[in-house]
């Protein structure tokens, strides 16, 4: 059988391992990414937030996603019937980016990968990690390409950012479920020709469909925008003797704004699912190797917060697997896991909040302190370890306190 060596193993070319891949590559150190999927291909996770602009950066790959033309992101705007509330990022507490780009994911992670690729760097596609054997920090790979042709990669250590596909979690059970509710989604990209209508397509858009029901719509610089429906699974039942392009239509003509702007327009793609996307792992470092992005938890779509955390991880582990194999020793709990830990945190407490309804009586009050709406904008520009922010800070007491003296103002 073929071996190949190399410094590091990368698993998944998507953000998280290309941005890994960019740090790691600085320093000279040996990479092979290896990616079970032909690209480009289709992901969520579409409109990005102005915190992962950094991770970009350092990794040396944002001149290369500028030069795409992607479309602009300057904010978010939630809407519910007909009141609104629109955060924009040039208004946000925390120094840092201010704008970010919506994207379809086919087009900006094939941008990535093509990029490292550009830099040097061997990027493996349609090959399928079936084994991993640790010997202390050194590790045996046993990996099966397109062709049907298996080989090994030995490698120092291993940085999986394989996203959905769990590699490390699935290979020695560490996967383990999610304290958040289960959740579905049913989605689309559809023509979206007069978009300037509607809204300004360089945001965001949410709708509140029902207290626990949202859409979402992303415009891209092509004249399409992404949609879809966000619920728990019983939202979808109702329904589901229909084709899935049947049910989204019903869908789409049950919500007014959605039925005028996108009635009688065609879907780029037969409507896909997703569901039981939350999930989480017992470790997110051994011996030889770290997890990275969603191998680590992903949330939820809401505050798009998917790619900010898979880059951010990515951005810290990166660094960190540098400096272990030039001989320094790395305490992975307290450099890695708890920081990461923290950014979770909080945008897992914005997304309850979202969910148990504090949030929407926040962004929809006529009366919020300006100096609380930028500091909450930070969170959802991705800032979400900026400390000096009391909503980072003190985030589960922030919100809920908030919410509480908002709605004890509404009684009187």
């Amino acid at each position: 059988m073929d071996v190949k060596n190399v410094d590091v193993l990368i698993i998944g070319a998507g953000p998280a391992g290309s941005v890994a891949a960019g740090i790691v590559n600085k320093s000279g150190l040996n990479i092979l990414v290896v990616e079970k999927e032909k690209f480009p291909r289709f992901v969520i996770g579409e409109s990005l937030l102005p915190r992962c602009m950094e991770a970009l950066e350092e990794a040396e790959l944002l001149d290369a996603v500028k030069e795409k033309g992607f479309q602009e992101k300057f904010g978010a705007k939630f809407v519910r019937g007909e009141e609104f509330c629109d955060f924009n990022f040039t208004e946000q507490f925390t120094e840092g980016y201010n704008w970010t780009w919506q994207v379809p994911r086919g087009d900006f992670d094939n941008t990535l990968a093509q990029e490292i690729i550009r830099k040097g760097v061997s990027v493996e596609f349609e090959t399928t990690v079936t084994d991993i054997k640790f010997e202390g920090s050194n590790s045996t790979t046993t990996v099966t390409d397109k062709t049907g042709k298996t080989y090994q990669i030995k490698a120092k250590f291993i940085i999986d950012s394989s996203g959905y596909g769990r590699v490390i979690p699935r290979l020695f059970n560490l996967d383990k479920p999610s304290n958040l509710p289960p959740r579905k989604s049913m989605f689309a990209h559809i023509n979206d020709p007069n978009r300037s209508k509607y809204i300004e397509p360089n945001r965001i858009l949410v709708l509140v469909h029902q207290p626990k029901t949202w859409i979402w719509i992303i415009p891209f610089s092509t004249g399409v925008s992404s949609l879809g429906f966000v619920a728990s699974p019983e939202f979808f039942d109702e329904h589901k003797d229909k084709s899935t392009d049947e049910q989204l239509r019903f869908l789409i003509n049950s919500e007014p704004h959605l039925k005028e702007r996108f009635g009688d327009q065609d879907f780029v793609f037969e409507p896909k699912i997703l569901e039981g996307w939350s999930v989480t792992t017992e470790q997110f470092f051994g011996e030889g190797f770290v997890l990275t992005g969603n191998v680590t938890e992903f949330l939820d779509p809401m505050f798009s917060s998917g790619v900010t955390l898979a880059t951010a991880s990515s951005q810290k582990a990166a660094n960190l697997v540098v400096r272990k194999l030039k001989g320094e020793e790395i305490d992975w709990q307290e450099e890695f896991v708890n920081p990461t830990m923290k950014g979770v945190d909080v945008f897992r407490t914005y997304v309850m909040g979202w969910y148990d309804g504090d949030l929407h009586d926040i962004f929809f009050s006529k009366d919020i302190n300006p100096d609380f709406k930028k500091q909450i904008c930070s969170v959802l520009a991705g800032y979400v370890w900026d400390t000096t922010n009391p909503f980072v800070r003190k985030h589960e007491r922030a919100v809920k306190s908030l919410a509480e003296v908002i709605r004890i103002n509404n009684r009187k």
